[in-house]
């Protein structure tokens, strides 16, 4: 009997090898037996990888000084009136996945209010976006963790366009620390309050404007739902974000009102040159399944998809990550 157990073993163990022997034989190569070179390009047009030129920025960052220059216009989007007629308001419109919603939302018939911090010149090349788009256009210039900077930026936008129907809370402060030790009070407190007050002061500003039908959409993150070990406080705030609007969902749900959240990966944004030092810059999304990272014109479509109510209507509370696939290491 052992011995019968024994040269079954043995046997087994050697069906085992010959079909580790084939794969053993492939390592390092992708399927095909071609090693993999370069970033997946699976979109309508093809985007760039890294390395990129090395770059850093002062904070906020500023979209003309990026190299290269983000892919926001979609030219192969063809609008279809998913927001015919409808008003939006967007913090951090000007640039970025900001920018990219604006002119997407334009292109479905949306006016846009374009809130920013003080990247002027990057405001109003948005604004020109827009009006491109033949949809009207306002700049609204302040900081979000205010709470009477929402209030005024939403009593513009109503006046402006006479009706609120989408808010996209997109603005955000992030600035990676390599020790908790160097993360001070006031880089904690600046993160809480644009990230997480930010959002709050301008959906609760925009809400007794906000009829059924109406949207929200907040950017949030891969790193809050995994986590990053060099971004305590930004996860912290993404994740919160999340619950946030996972349980506001819920909340306004009665009043016709849907939230919901976008949670990127890393996009070339001016956000990231911001904050990485100019040779991490330059890899920057090479980690990815994708490696590279995305373009704002490849998130924005999620967003629209979210905003209308002929797409998204029984979608509320949810989070979609766009990350460029999962287990990229």
């Amino acid at each position: 009997m052992e011995d019968r157990h024994a040269a079954r073993a043995e046997t087994v163990a050697e069906r085992e090898r010959a079909i580790q022997a084939p794969i053993d034989a492939k390592a390092g190569k992708s399927e095909g037996g071609k090693a993999h070179e370069g970033a997946v390009q699976a979109g309508a047009r093809a985007y760039p990888e890294p390395p990129f030129p090395k770059q850093h920025q002062r904070k906020p960052g500023e979209e003309w000084r990026l190299d290269p220059a983000p892919m926001y216009d979609a030219p192969f989007w063809k609008g279809s009136g998913k927001l015919q007629d409808r008003a939006a308001i967007i913090t951090g419109a000007d640039s970025g996945i900001g920018r990219a919603v604006a002119v997407l939302f334009a292109r479905e018939g949306c006016d846009v209010a374009v809130c920013h911090l003080d990247e002027d010149r990057d405001a109003e090349a948005t604004k020109r976006a827009v009006e491109a788009e033949g949809r009207k256009a306002v700049v609204l210039k302040g900081d979000v963790a205010d709470p009477a900077f929402c209030e005024g930026a939403v009593r513009a936008a109503v006046e402006a366009f006479g009706r609120l129907d989408v808010v996209v809370s997109n603005a955000a402060f992030q600035e990676h620390v390599e020790a908790l030790e160097d993360l001070s009070f006031e880089h904690f407190d600046r993160t809480m309050k644009t990230n997480l007050y930010g959002c709050f002061n301008l959906v609760k500003a925009a809400l007794p404007h906000l009829k059924p039908g109406a949207a929200v959409v907040v950017t949030g993150s891969v790193t809050g739902i995994e986590g990053n070990k060099d971004l305590l406080d930004y996860s912290l705030t993404k994740g919160g974000l999340h619950a946030f609007a996972r349980s506001l969902g819920t909340h306004l749900a009665p009043r016709g009102v849907r939230v919901n959240v976008v949670a990127p990966g890393p996009v070339w944004t001016p956000l990231n040159p911001a904050d990485k030092a100019a040779d991490k810059a330059a890899t920057f999304g090479s980690q990815t399944v994708m490696k590279r990272p995305a373009q704002p014109e490849e998130i924005a479509p999620a967003f629209v998809f979210l905003a209308s109510p002929q797409c998204s209507s029984y979608i509320t509370g949810e989070v979609l990550p766009i990350i460029g696939g999962y287990g990229g290491g």
